[in-house]
């Protein structure tokens, strides 16, 4: 069920350069201090976040005061400054998942309040370890549904297990309602608004969601099943904006993380013409038998436009042409992406060309090994594709249709 949105309104600044920490007060004694990273545009050297990012942390002032989540390493400075403008003394540390964006201020805030103890999941324990250096005795597991109260404010820690990571949680608040969700619905996204229109947020949840949770969609669909009960008036995710009408985003998750829908992706490159005149057929004849079509060349697409377009398609092809009897190097990188992050697609087709020799589909079904599709009959040529060719294309569209009819 979800409720009526608490107020938020501005609390203060770091006005000491270009503003990269902003303190928002989103409920009574519950602050927002989010961290901007206006100017990043790819995370992990993988992702790419054209609108810059935020790691966020959330302060709960009361009897014991709680923080949950901290910042980048090199942010830690800004964190430090806005908890002594805010005048609290720090009793618990919340991690929500152990990796640095989330966790790697910790050692300086344990230097600062060396009375803190740090509450996380068991898996987590082991990370924090490893990853920061962290004294086991600085450490104390939670159980999942464990209660902290901490005076007026009552702590309910949820372990969410796989979204993204062994050891995330989320963490229920009350009596605000608000999840503190950590990377479950967050999005790579630098902006001070709060979001209360899916057009403000599809577009990069969408992005964050593709390459970081579609792995682990089977995951996602049981861990919104543990959330399903909770009266959750405010979503507040440890990157990107808040969210002040948690149906919009729980929307979108339980839509991607259950369902296929009937478009197809045409991946392509092409070297000499060959391959590309096959893609042109093929794809006026998937548009002539009205199929949901989306083309892209990877010579000039990114990746992140790819990835992002696969989170809700049923059928992908591939066409490449063969380089030293193996898929164009630009196809070899596509398909072990894709292979790493499991779209949900239910079907693939293969075609392509070659001069005088090629392994092709062989490769590529090596490269798609951990993906569950069915493959169906290749369309590969040697040379120019000729009239046979052109007729063995159609029957591949025709196929790929009636196949994504029966997707409910």
């Amino acid at each position: 069920m979800i409720g009526p949105v608490p107020s938020v309104e501005w609390e203060r600044t770091n006005s000491r350069r270009l503003i990269r920490m902003v303190i928002k007060k989103i409920a009574r004694e519950v602050y927002a201090l989010q961290n901007f990273d206006w100017d990043r545009r790819t995370f992990d050297s993988i992702i790419e976040i054209p609108k810059g990012t935020t790691y966020n942390s959330f302060l709960i002032k009361d009897e014991k005061n709680i923080l949950i989540d901290s910042t980048e390493p090199s942010m830690a400075d800004e964190l430090l400054d806005d908890l002594e403008s805010l005048d609290v003394q720090i009793d618990y540390i919340v991690s929500q998942h152990a990796e640095q964006d989330h966790s790697g201020a910790i050692p300086a805030l344990l230097r600062e309040y060396p009375n803190a103890k740090i509450l996380e999941t068991r898996a987590c324990k082991e990370l924090l370890e490893n990853l920061l250096g962290i004294p086991a005795k600085k450490i104390q597991s939670i159980d999942d549904g464990q209660v902290l109260s901490a005076g007026r404010h009552q702590l309910n820690f949820i372990v969410t297990p796989w979204v993204h990571w062994p050891d995330t949680m989320v963490t229920y608040l009350l009596p605000e309602s608000i999840l503190f969700s950590c990377d479950f619905f967050a999005s790579h996204f630098a902006t001070t608004k709060t979001i209360s229109k899916l057009d403000d947020i599809q577009e990069e949840a969408k992005r964050y969601y593709a390459h970081i949770m579609m792995p682990f969609s089977q995951m996602i669909q049981g861990n919104l099943e543990k959330l399903r009960n909770l009266e959750i008036r405010m979503i507040a995710p440890s990157h990107g904006p808040i969210i002040e009408k948690p149906e919009i985003i729980l929307n979108l998750y339980e839509g991607w993380s259950s369902q296929t829908s009937k478009k197809v992706i045409i991946a392509y490159i092409s070297m000499h013409g060959s391959t590309e005149l096959m893609v042109k057929h093929i794809t006026r004849t998937l548009i002539d038998l009205d199929v949901n079509i989306r083309v892209l060349n990877l010579a000039n697409a990114s990746t992140g436009e790819l990835i992002m377009e696969l989170v809700d398609s049923g059928a992908m092809i591939i066409a490449s042409p063969t380089v030293l009897t193996r898929p164009h190097p630009c196809a070899a990188y596509m398909l072990y992406l894709v292979n790493m992050l499991k779209p949900p697609i239910k079907y693939a087709a293969l075609i392509g060309s070659y001069g005088w020799g090629t392994l092709i589909e062989k490769e590529t079904k090596k490269l798609f090994d951990t993906m569950n599709v069915e493959f169906l009959e290749p369309v590969i040529v040697k040379g120019k594709p000729c009239e046979e060719d052109f007729e063995r294309l159609d029957k591949l569209a025709h196929e790929i249709k009636e196949k994504l009819e029966v997707i409910e």
